[in-house]
């Protein structure tokens, strides 16, 4: 079954990779581990955290987010689980719905809409006007970044999304965002050399990306090259030293390197950023 580091889930919903952990903390999302001790989430994490987004687009204080999220999840623990909710943010007021009633999951109130009977009888009294949708654009006159954002829609199907990111490529051949998420795929595939390739691309158009240095440095030790992938995971702790799975891959790295002080260092930091979410 297919599965995402966090800072790949980062990328497909447009957070951040500290985003990602912090539901994490709050136990909205519960990952499994891979190979090497990182963090992976399936596609109904995916799901569940696509559910989730609106209260860290909103730029709520993270603490405030943890604690809604993990309240949220004893709520729900005997419904329909965390995707049978939608979550919204109203001005300072966090609310929740099922589709059968409204809370605030903060403090557990129920909300009811007294209006409700009336606002449909007064619009069913109108008769509705709907818009003329816009015609969809010819299928070879997409933008770089329209091409991009359909191959984050495809990424259920790898084939359709790798096709999509490509043609994003051939429109912007230095769009980061479309060589980092070609060069996942690829790598996924079993082609690390491309995906190397692809992940230099994006660091060669944006230096500071940690998650295309972390990538990197994940396709070269996959090739068998420790010390060129030492080189980008330190790269990548250097641009987000909250990445849990860097300091991991590095600790490990260092190791086997015999750089034992440096070892320990990161896999010091590895347990001090995982520590809320190992339960």
């Amino acid at each position: 079954m297919k599965s995402y580091s966090a800072a790949e889930v980062a990328r497909i919903l447009e957070l951040t990779p500290s985003q990602v952990r912090a539901a994490v903390g709050a136990g909205w999302l519960e990952p499994g581990r891979g190979p090497r001790g990182e963090m992976r989430f399936s596609f109904q994490d995916l799901v569940s955290l696509k559910t989730a987004r609106s209260l860290f687009q909103a730029r709520l204080p993270a603490r405030r987010v943890r604690e809604t999220l993990s309240r949220l999840k004893g709520q729900l623990e005997e419904e329909g689980g965390v995707t049978s909710v939608r979550i919204t943010v109203e001005g300072d007021r966090i609310v929740a719905s099922d589709g059968r009633e409204q809370w605030q999951p903060e403090s557990g109130q129920i909300l009811f809409d007294f209006g409700g009977a009336e606002s449909a009888a007064a619009s069913s009294a109108k008769p509705q006007e709907f818009a003329r949708p816009e015609p969809a654009p010819p299928f070879g006159a997409l933008s770089a970044e329209e091409w991009y954002r359909r191959g984050c829609e495809e990424e259920t199907d790898p084939r359709a999304a790798i096709e999509a990111y490509r043609k994003a490529l051939e429109i912007d051949p230095d769009h980061p965002d479309a060589h980092i998420n070609l060069g996942r795929l690829l790598h996924e595939s079993g082609d690390a050399a491309a995906a190397e390739e692809h992940y230099r691309k994006a660091l060669a158009a944006r230096p500071n990306d940690p998650t295309a240095a972390f990538n990197l440095g994940v396709s070269l030790e996959d090739l068998g090259r420790k010390a060129d992938a030492l080189a980008a995971y330190e790269r990548a702790v250097s641009l987000d030293p909250n990445n849990a799975d860097a300091h991991w891959n590095t600790a490990n790295l260092c190791e086997s390197l015999g750089r034992i002080a440096e070892a320990l260092r990161h896999l010091k930091e590895y347990r001090a950023l995982t520590k809320d979410g190992d339960r």
